[in-house]
């Protein structure tokens, strides 16, 4: 093997925008990620994208990312976009599913981390979409994070999102994203061990 390789899909959470250090959740997950040997964080982020449009673009843009000697392994970032363009629970869930399972055939291990709180006016649909992904990523053994439940009534994290745009959020927001990853089994699921963070 030559080393890790992570490929991370997703909206613009994962690409960080917001933040004004550039970092997001993932460069702070990946400072605190500490493998042996080579270790590529590569991020394919579209704004604004719908699991449909993920699931429409996803194996073919990971799959000429993927290096045959190295553990390759595949991080879904989940988004708000489907609560705001109205796709049923049912589509949002069958469009995980798919992703999931062709990453299985693919012999690709997964994790998911769920979309966090945005707007108070879609909370209990986000609420209601984080839940249903989660239950979808269970049922196939994917570790998933809940980012809604344990940020939705978060201080910091309400004001982080209300300094900006309401929707985004900053340095602050970014670095609880991160925690939440970092401790719900990141490091074991990589066969690696906890650092403390």
């Amino acid at each position: 093997m030559s080393g890790l390789r992570l490929v991370i899909v997703g909206d613009e959470l994962v690409a960080g925008t917001g933040d004004p250090k550039a970092l997001g959740w993932v460069g702070r997950v990946a400072a605190r990620t500490r493998p042996e040997g080579r270790f590529d964080v590569l991020t394919l982020a579209v704004p604004g994208e719908t699991t449909t449009d993920l699931g429409a673009r996803w194996d073919d843009e990971v799959a000429r990312r993927l290096d045959p000697d190295a553990d390759n392994r595949l991080v879904v970032g989940l988004g708000r976009a489907d609560a705001a363009a109205g796709l049923s629970l049912a589509r949002s869930r069958l469009n995980l599913a798919n992703v999931l399972d062709v990453a299985e055939q693919r012999r690709l291990p997964t994790f998911v981390v769920g979309p966090p709180p945005g707007a108070t006016a879609d909370g209990e649909r986000l609420a209601e979409l984080s839940a249903a992904f989660a239950d979808v990523a269970t049922r196939r053994r994917v570790p998933y994070v809940d980012t809604y439940s344990p940020l939705a009534a978060h201080d910091q994290w309400l004001g982080d999102l209300a300094a900006g745009d309401g929707l985004l959020p900053s340095q602050a927001g970014y670095g609880l994203m991160a925690w939440l990853v970092l401790h719900t089994g990141w490091h074991p699921w990589l066969g690696l061990p906890e650092d403390g963070a």
